[in-house]
């Protein structure tokens, strides 16, 4: 499956985003066609390859123009590439509003001023002059400023489509064309022999109140993105490449897997690689959300844009482009913004109607206060008539969702935290129950030496002896022991003999001593004494621990005990949880005393030990038979079957791959703290969104009939509409504030 994402110009609306999905969407082929009013764009996936030309020309029918990029090296390129081209756009409407402003005003202040007698005694131009002097001024803004809608209108006509351009287009025509005519027709439309009233001032001040609005839209919108945007301005435009020896600066988008980079204090790491010569610590907060540096030596993985903060090092470039974890994570995230959660679909039925029925409802205005009004129908029916399909807002609902989606899974990113989908960002708030996997999500998932039980030997002898023959195995438990030596800097011996007994342990000769080491099965075979050590392994046994036996010329020496050390975020996390009223639950295939002794430590409710990984997915299934939502928090490897059987599936970022296509959540630095971060985010969102949806149609609702009624003024009616959006996206970017 393909997928394709490219900017759309032109949408105002709600009624816009419906109507380009369904344009791209009766395309062969074509699904999950996603259309983001707040981002401008329009995200779908096709088998085979799209044909992009007739997408672009069929959406251009319909007044609106789709993008076609060209895709570069880099996903960051790209979208800054993309970037670049809606500031033109902002640019074009921002040269258009100041030109209606500075048309409109001499239009308005003229118009209110003629009704004050002063002013229309004074004034050297007649009625009729005057008229003819706003027509003059009054043009250019409806055919120059406003050209924008009645381009669009005129499209949308032929396919008798409409949305927000078409009300602004019928209205302000309606004002204007009335206008004119009584300009250059004055006898046919006076009354009682007076010279007409114009709304010339009405139709500019409308189009400039209107292009006010988009402009601060589109300036708030662009703020929505602001945690995308610092993720791409981490990557560096070039790097310094060591070629035979001698430091080379090139082009970002020249590197090449396998360079040499050297990295000098306070730059940034231009793509991912491994650490060959020197240490330093690294700033990754930017991405992980993690505030402290990350202490890194040779043979560390560094991750492109983050931050060198003392040390010198050269790495070898391991990913560049799109395979960078920088470059995944803005592709998750821009996925995530353009999706729609399913609460939007109610704005969505609600705006494929929207328009047509304020259309209808300007139209029975009109018809009703011919009808019904007092003197001068005409004039009063026109008005209301303008007014009820300048105040009609499906900006509002349109801008809504997904503004509070973009920066509300911005916010993530920001934290370390992301989120798939809109669906799955309002999903999350809904959780009751949470799942842990034990081993790298609860653990580090790597055993640590935690205590050593010597009996007639020193501690260090013990070890160096152990360690050195350790050193020959590859085993997890092995490493844990040689790690231990290295930490009290021991420098090991080269064993004279080593043999490896699957699944028991390894014997071996090291300065000439025989040593055995590994389960007490292994050392009874080979006829080692037990004595009084036993009260010892009893009671380390039942602690939950695993127990590796020491054996040196025959008799028992020692016990390494190794457990996997609990996460320092662990207890937090689920203490957190549980203030929430979320209930936790553990499973692990490790036995029952190592369960229990772990679900005590952390006080979780329950858990559930020896379960193999297929039969973690059908304990959440039971779970979920009990009326629980509940959410699997893996590594997103063994527990994929769990994690895709979850409401929600929580994975924690490997550092290497944090696109887990299995999770709808993924926490980059596993952190599990970041877990209630995602549920309080998720509630946040949500609320923000249902703000945002109630004042949208209060708004309509109250404002549409008032309008009707002739309650409303055109111009009163223009600015309340722009108002309106701008409030949903500067509510929506209150969630920026809001401590999660």
């Amino acid at each position: 499956m393909k997928s394709y994402t490219f900017p759309v110009e032109g949408m105002t609306c709600a009624s816009c985003v419906t109507r380009v999905e369904k344009i791209i969407g009766k395309f062969d082929g074509v699904q999950n066609v996603s259309v983001n009013l707040a981002s401008e764009n329009v995200t779908f996936q096709t088998e085979t390859d799209a044909d992009i030309n007739s997408i672009a020309a069929a959406v251009e029918e319909y007044g609106y123009k789709l993008k076609i990029v060209t895709p570069n090296k880099t996903t960051q390129i790209e979208t800054l590439s993309t970037q670049t081209e809606k500031d033109t756009y902002y640019e074009i409407l921002k040269r258009d509003f100041y030109l209606a402003l500075f048309l409109t005003l001499p239009v308005f202040l003229i118009s209110m001023l003629m009704d004050y007698e002063f002013f229309h005694h004074n004034w050297p131009f007649s009625d009729d002059y005057t008229h003819k002097i706003l027509l003059i001024f009054t043009t250019p803004i409806i055919f120059i400023s406003g050209k924008r809608f009645y381009t669009v209108f005129a499209k949308n006509i032929r396919h008798l489509s409409f949305e927000m351009n078409s009300l602004v287009a019928i209205g302000t025509a309606a004002a204007y064309g009335y206008s004119v005519l009584a300009t250059l027709f004055p006898f046919e439309f006076s009354l009682d022999g007076k010279i007409p009233h114009v709304y010339f001032e009405t139709a500019g001040v409308i189009i400039t109140l209107i292009l006010m609005g988009k402009l601060l839209e589109h300036r708030a919108k662009r703020k929505t993105n602001e945690a995308v945007k610092k993720l791409m301005e981490l990557q560096p435009k070039t790097a310094r490449v060591l070629v035979n020896g001698i430091e080379k600066e090139v082009l970002l988008e020249t590197l090449a897997k396998d360079d040499t980079v050297v990295i000098r204090p306070g730059e940034k790491i231009p793509a991912d690689g491994i650490i060959i010569l020197g240490s330093s610590s690294i700033d990754e907060s930017m991405l992980t959300g993690e505030s402290m540096p990350v202490e890194k030596t040779i043979s560390s993985k560094v991750i492109g844009g983050t931050i060198n903060k003392s040390g010198s090092f050269n790495f070898r470039v391991v990913d560049i482009g799109d395979n960078t974890i920088l470059a995944q994570i803005i592709r998750l995230v821009e996925q995530a913004q353009a999706s729609k959660p399913p609460i939007q679909k109610l704005v969505d039925k609600v705006a494929a109607v929207f328009v047509p029925v304020v259309i209808v409802i300007a139209v029975l205005t009109f018809a009703g206060w011919i009808i019904f009004g007092s003197e001068n129908n005409f004039i009063t029916a026109l008005v209301n008539f303008v007014a009820v399909l300048i105040v009609a807002c499906p900006c509002a609902l349109g801008l809504a969702t997904p503004t509070a989606i973009i920066v509300g899974t911005g916010m993530g990113a920001s934290n370390g935290i992301l989120i798939r989908d809109g669906e799955s960002l309002e999903s999350a708030q809904k959780i009751s129950t949470i799942v842990f996997d034990k081993t790298g999500t609860l653990t580090e998932g790597k055993p640590a030496v935690s205590k050593i039980v010597c009996y007639g030997i020193e501690e260090t002898e013990l070890i160096h002896l152990v360690a050195s023959l350790e050193a020959k195995s590859e085993h997890p438990l092995a490493k844990a022991i040689t790690d231990k030596a290295k930490l009290s800097n021991i420098n090991l011996f080269e064993p004279e003999s080593f043999q490896s007994v699957t699944g028991f342990g390894v014997t071996g000769i090291v300065n000439g001593k025989a040593i055995i080491i590994g389960t007490k099965k292994l050392l009874q075979d080979y006829s080692v004494k037990f004595a009084s050590e036993a009260t010892n392994e009893i009671q380390l046994s039942d602690e939950g621990k695993t127990i590796i036996y020491a054996a040196i010329e025959g008799e028992l020496k020692g016990l390494i005990v190794l457990e996997d050390q609990l996460k320092p975020s662990s207890m937090e996390a689920v203490e957190k949880l549980k203030k929430m009223k979320i209930k936790t639950v553990m499973v692990t295939g490790d036995n029952a005393n190592t369960a229990k002794a772990i679900a005590a430590k952390v006080n979780l409710d329950e858990f559930h030990a020896e379960v193999l990984p297929n039969q973690k997915a059908e304990i959440v299934k039971q779970l979920q038979s009990k009326s629980e939502f509940v959410a699997m928090v893996g590594d997103g490897i063994n527990d994929a079957p769990a994690l895709a059987q979850a409401n929600v599936g929580i994975a924690i970022g490997t550092g290497t791959d944090v696109a887990i296509e299995t999770a709808q959540i993924t926490l980059i630095k596993g952190d599990l703290r970041n877990v209630a971060k995602a549920i309080n985010l998720s509630k946040q969102t949500l609320k923000t969104i249902k703000q945002n949806l109630f004042w949208a149609f209060f708004y309509n609702l109250i404002l549409i009939p008032l309008a009707a009624a002739g309650l409303l003024n055109p111009m009163i009616a223009a600015l309340a509409m722009s108002l309106s959006s701008v409030s949903v996206v500067t509510n929506s970017l209150r969630l920026k504030r809001t401590k999660i």
